[in-house]
């Protein structure tokens, strides 16, 4: 214990101040509200204070400034959303540790400034099971709490039987998760492919390292002494995108130290033999490029669904079956690639297509657009440098056409078409004001995400608020908590 420099009280002012940081702080970093009955950081606010008589404020003041706060930036928010004409949405379902089922939804949009904001608009608990006319009911029941029904555009979900029925009932076009779609047919190649005997092995093996610290450390040492980074093994799991892959790259890299710590040790395991080490090295190359498009779709600070059909065009393209494929690469590529193109025709490429990147789609997209001055939007917008170059794909930059055009959507045919690394958006706000007709319909496509892991993003952080110490929370608290994090870390 220290003792705490006598000074002046902390003012009233002051600790209203205090208090209302202190909700920040917990909302914003999870904490849980009996913080505020820690001594050990009563005694750090004394000391910062340098008034030995301050005392924490009550859990249930903290509750009422969060619930303070929740209002105050639900406002900002609701403001924000005054003047725009259309609103995108991703919704899906989420069960707590206590059991109790959530359904949690995101809003992206597209100000009149040109920046593309996505928030959540709500974590709301659920009773009833999740028939497609309960769960179309709740997405407008959400809508309709924020008064944006007559805004949404497109509402985005996973591709789950109910919630595309649900899509099927709402005024709204349903954008299944390309993401879930690209990761469902590596599960579907998998099987097919004849992996499952190499992928077992690797699943021991790391779950040998995984369930014993003596074992890790015994790694550790061995990949030290060899010149590698220490790192752990990485087990594959089911619902963890990309989770297979990580686990393959982190096996193959750590190869000598697994057998030179194994072979020291006791054990029943059988290890990847070396066609199996080849097999698994061309699993690899298969994968990468389908982590490579998960991430790219999966951005929510940039312009993601004029990306996916460029996304699948490569694909398909690295899913080719050459001469040189032995007869599993041979039967993964085939299985991918049809199951890849059957779940393509469920993923509205009607309104995928409304982005200028495939001539042989260009004219019939503007034949279709045109008599409702629907115009499309400009090329995608900058997503990391690195993820660029697929997008050379199909692209028809070389379009140059001088001629000049009386209406509108004729003049913007004509315009030269923006390089892939400029943003879109940038260049609408540059020319809003000679294409100002067309404006409102260029945010509406190019605010739509490609997936839904911006809700996904938010399932992880109310995994961090709902906790087994925590499983008491209200509904209501839940939604609040989790709102206000999304929210201040993003404008952070």
């Amino acid at each position: 214990m220290f003792e705490c420099n006598r000074g002046k009280p902390v003012s009233t002012a002051l600790s209203a101040k205090l208090t209302n940081l202190l909700a920040q702080w917990i909302a914003t970093s999870c904490w849980p509200i009996s913080v505020v009955e820690d001594d050990g950081l009563e005694l750090v606010l004394q000391a910062a204070t340098g008034d030995p008589s301050y005392k924490l404020p009550a859990r249930r003041t903290i509750m009422r400034r969060i619930h303070d706060q929740h209002a105050a930036e639900k406002a900002a928010k609701d403001e924000k959303m005054v003047d725009v004409r259309c609103v995108a949405l991703t919704g899906d379902h989420w069960t707590s540790v206590n059991n109790d089922n959530y359904l949690g939804v995101t809003v992206h949009l597209i100000d009149a400034s040109w920046e593309l904001h996505s928030f959540a608009l709500g974590v709301m608990k659920t009773e009833e099971r999740h028939f497609a006319e309960a769960c179309a009911r709740q997405f407008l029941d959400v809508a309709n709490q924020w008064g944006i029904a007559d805004k949404i555009s497109t509402i985005g979900t996973d591709s789950a039987p109910n919630m595309v029925a649900a899509g099927r009932i709402l005024p709204f076009e349903h954008l299944p998760c390309v993401a879930h779609v690209v990761q469902r047919a590596i599960v579907m190649s998998l099987r097919e492919g004849g992996f499952d005997g190499a992928l077992a092995k690797c699943r021991k093996v790391v779950g040998h390292f995984k369930h014993s610290p003596a074992n890790s450390d015994e790694l550790n040492v061995q990949q030290s002494s060899l010149g590698q980074v220490q790192e752990p093994l990485v087990q594959d799991v089911p619902t963890r995108w990309n989770s297979t892959l990580e686990m393959i790259k982190r096996v193959r890299r750590n190869r000598d130290a697994l057998h030179t710590t194994l072979s020291q040790q006791k054990h029943n395991l059988a290890l990847p033999t070396n066609a199996e080490y080849e097999k698994l090295a061309k699993l690899e190359k298969l994968l990468e490029p389908c982590r490579y498009i998960t991430e790219l779709l999966g951005g929510d600070k940039y312009v993601s669904c004029s990306v996916v059909l460029p996304a699948l065009c490569h694909l398909q393209h690295a899913m080719k079956i050459s001469d040189d494929d032995p007869a599993y690469i041979v039967r993964f590529k085939a299985a991918f690639t049809k199951d890849l193109n059957q779940r393509r025709e469920n993923i509205n490429l009607e309104w995928l297509k409304v982005y200028p990147r495939f001539k042989d789609l260009k004219e019939p997209v503007w034949a279709k657009l045109k008599p409702a001055l629907q115009p499309l939007g400009e090329e995608n917008p900058e997503p990391p440098k690195k993820k660029t170059a697929l997008l050379l794909i199909g692209s028809d930059s070389e379009s140059d056409e001088e001629t000049p055009e009386d209406n509108t959507v004729e003049r913007y045919k004509v315009e030269p078409s923006a390089s892939l690394d400029q943003c879109p958006l940038k260049w609408w706000s540059e020319h809003t004001a000679v294409y100002g007709k067309m404006a409102h319909i260029a945010r509406k496509y190019l605010g739509t995400p490609a997936t839904t892991v911006p809700c996904e993003r938010l399932f992880s952080l109310a995994g961090h608020i709902v906790q087994k110490r925590r499983s008491s929370l209200s509904p209501e608290n839940v939604n609040k908590l989790v709102c206000l994090s999304d929210w201040w870390k993003k404008e952070k």
